[in-house]
């Protein structure tokens, strides 16, 4: 016989903690799947260097604060340590080396196949993270190059690329940061840009961007998008003449629409106005010992790093035509029973708003369990 839960919570990274923590005060009984051997392993696999880009003060789960003594952007390292006895605080025992191969309707639940069996619940949270799987498009002329090449999922420290000229492709936050480790490692990195970036700086005028982003919900967004470049210009000057120019969306507007947050600048433009990374436009093509751009102009390269980004990948084990609302609760998640969360990717802080989903669900569920609840007492 399946086993069977009232909540089944698939992945353990923050999202799923989260979650789990919320049901856990809410005395309700759930199971948490994890296909890694550990909670949290985007983070522990993230490059070394890599720090939150908000404020621990927003950044935080629900009921536990980062400690006191934490610096305002955590780092990597410190971050896995908080989510460790985050688990631990909440006595949430995950069961690793569960990966879900399918999730379907089963009568008024779901039935979730894993790598250990199948499991009944009522309610299904997929907490799997919107960095599950790299991206990774295809280039003209790839197979004929001989160097190196890997995704900025597999980079860790710039150590392997000292000496080297490396090509950085795509300048989100990971290509951004990560360009600027490698030159700080003693590499030589271009940044390939398609299109147009919205850079701000971690701070605007000593308050951290974080802030800045949740003011601005108080206002219109079509004043705030056309107020942030010239804000913007005054602050990183005007970076047209390095190679960097602006969407013809506005800021506020393409997070909206496109859920794309903007690089938020650690250092890499000052190192771009030093000359120390250069910048490129798209590619065309890929050769043997380099790339072709757009401009016609061509480089050579010992490496190539795809900062190409990453998808959800959830839709591969849903059943077909099962479509979840957007992260959070919303009517459609809550008729169905199945809820997203972590997938809302916000200027104001992926982990804050993860806190604000994780609760919002764990209500949700509380409710609907008591509603269920008084109505099975009630005479036929």
């Amino acid at each position: 016989m399946d086993e069977t839960t009232k909540v089944a919570i698939i992945g353990a990274g923050p999202a799923g903690l989260a979650v789990a923590a919320c049901l856990r005060q809410a005395g309700q009984d759930f199971v948490m799947l994890e296909k890694e051997q550990q909670a949290a392993p985007a983070w522990r696999r993230h490059y070394d260097r890599v720090h939150l880009h908000t404020t621990k003060r927003y950044s935080s789960l629900p009921f536990v604060p980062f400690p006191r003594d934490y610096p305002r952007y955590v780092p990597r390292h410190l971050v896995v340590e908080y989510l460790d006895a985050y688990a631990k605080g909440f006595a949430l025992e995950p069961r690793f080396g569960e990966t879900v191969r399918a999730v379907a309707r089963d009568g008024r639940g779901w039935r979730v196949e894993s790598t250990s069996g199948a499991l009944r619940a009522s309610h299904v949270v997929i907490a799997s993270g919107y960095n599950a799987e790299p991206l990774l498009p295809r280039f003209a002329g790839i197979e004929a190059f001989k160097g190196k090449t890997l995704h900025s999922a597999d980079y860790r420290n710039a150590a392997p690329f000292a000496g080297q000229s490396v090509l950085v492709v795509g300048m989100g936050n990971t290509g951004a940061e990560i360009a600027l480790d490698l030159v700080e490692g003693g590499a030589r990195p271009t940044i390939s840009v398609r299109g147009g970036v919205h850079i701000v700086p971690r701070e605007l005028f000593g308050v951290p961007i974080q802030m800045v982003g949740m003011a601005t919900r108080l206002g219109p967004q079509r004043i705030n998008d056309a107020l942030f470049p010239v804000i913007l210009d005054l602050v990183l000057g005007r970076l047209e003449k390095f190679g960097l120019r602006r969407p013809k969306q506005g800021l506020l507007q393409q997070i909206a629409l496109a859920s794309r947050i903007p690089v938020i600048d650690v250092g890499t433009i000052g190192k771009i106005r030093e000359g120390a990374i250069k910048v490129a436009p798209d590619i065309a093509e890929i050769s043997e010992r380099g790339a072709r751009f757009a401009d016609g102009k061509h480089g050579e390269f010992d490496a190539i790093l795809f900062a190409t980004g990453y998808r959800p990948g959830y839709a591969r084990f849903l059943e077909p035509g099962v479509e979840p609302g957007p992260s959070g609760v919303n009517a459609r998640a809550s008729d169905l029973g199945l809820y997203l969360v972590g997938f809302h990717n916000a200027v104001t802080g992926l982990l804050r708003e993860i806190g604000i989903e994780a609760q919002a669900v764990g209500d949700d569920i509380r409710q609907r369990q008591n509603r269920k609840k008084v109505a099975e007492t009630l005479p036929v």
